[in-house]
């Protein structure tokens, strides 16, 4: 049994790995040229979908890519070589384009499905590192990812290869993505979920309380009936509105402290007389990032939200922007 190695040699063996597989990505950049610029322009001359497929560890990277594209404007995805000889190639239309993977460029199972891919008529884009290989050969264009060596002592195990095609299909997906002026905006609408989504496409109006969950209060009521309405709609706050729901002010949980400690009797003291008439609103159109903003730029836990003509329409406070998950 070998002895085992010394931590000092799983640094410099891990060191070593970072460094072969970081020469291989560097070697890439020298053989970008015109294949690229061809495969950049068979992507965007598809009108169909990119059909993604590799084998083993091919086959992961290559879910990756497909991944990748279909979230940065290209529209793609995964199908594995060896279920496409069991139906899958149903997926393939003429109007696609298959996107093989392979550093060899002779896996049996993703050659196998190359003369049909012809026969309809799809485009082929082969990922090899042999320029010479079947797949390289029947391609309309080929990209050349080989590396000078594995990562794996042993030399068999696929790392600097993998590392190397995964970089290609980054670098293919973000040409791609400049290409067609893929937005920030495009992105956050295939990731609605993500957090930049939420930033970029989630708005007051989806997330303020409306109707009788808005706590509002005419300015003449006592101070007692304010914090009776604040309690009621637990916002922290309450608006207050004249008979035609226009904002007048606001009186918060922070006033109320404020109030208290003059001495102020809060069944005689009007709460028109101790509201901030300044109050800071906003619209329902505005993008909640920009809500978060208001509230944090003036040290505040609320806001009201008005309509062109200064009406109460809605009322948020941070809490619910920190629930869809704004931060």
């Amino acid at each position: 049994m070998p002895d085992k190695p010394t931590n000092d040699e799983l640094i410099e063996l891990a060191s070593e790995v970072l460094a072969i597989e970081a020469r291989a990505v560097e070697a890439l950049r020298a053989r970008l040229g015109d294949d690229f610029i061809a495969a950049c322009e068979l992507c965007l001359a598809t009108p169909g979908r990119v059909v993604v497929s590799g084998m083993g560890k091919s086959g992961h990277v290559s879910n990756k890519i497909a991944a990748t594209l279909a979230s940065t404007g290209t529209p793609a995805f995964f199908m594995h070589p060896a279920e496409a000889s069991h139906g899958d190639l149903g997926m393939i239309t003429s109007q696609d384009l298959l996107l093989a993977v392979s550093y060899s460029g002779e896996t049996t199972e993703v050659v196998t499905i190359l003369p049909v891919v012809k026969r309809i008529g799809a485009k082929l884009l082969a990922i090899t590192g042999n320029p010479a290989s079947t797949m390289a050969k029947a391609a309309d264009v080929h990209l050349d990812i080989s590396v000078a060596e594995e990562a794996c002592p042993l030399n068999l195990a696929p790392t600097a290869s993998t590392t190397a095609t995964l970089a290609m299909g980054d670098a293919l997906a973000v040409a791609l993505l400049k290409s067609r002026g893929f937005t920030a905006d495009d992105f956050a609408r295939s990731h609605p979920s993500g957090s930049l989504g939420k930033r970029l496409l989630l708005r007051v109006s989806d997330v303020m309380r409306t109707g009788d969950r808005i706590p509002s209060v005419l300015p003449n009521v006592s101070l007692r009936d304010g914090l009776m309405e604040m309690t009621d709609k637990g916002l922290g706050m309450t608006a207050i509105v004249d008979e035609t729901a226009t904002i007048k002010g606001i009186y918060t949980d922070g006033d109320l402290r404020r109030t208290l400690d003059t001495g102020a009797d809060i069944h005689t003291t009007i709460i028109g007389d101790v509201m901030h008439s300044n109050c800071k609103t906003t619209t329902a159109d505005v993008l909640a990032a920009e809500a978060m903003h208001i509230l944090e730029e003036n040290k505040i836990t609320s806001l009201l939200v008005a309509d062109d003509d200064n009406k109460l329409i809605g009322a948020l406070n941070i809490h619910d922007l920190f629930r869809e998950g704004l931060r």
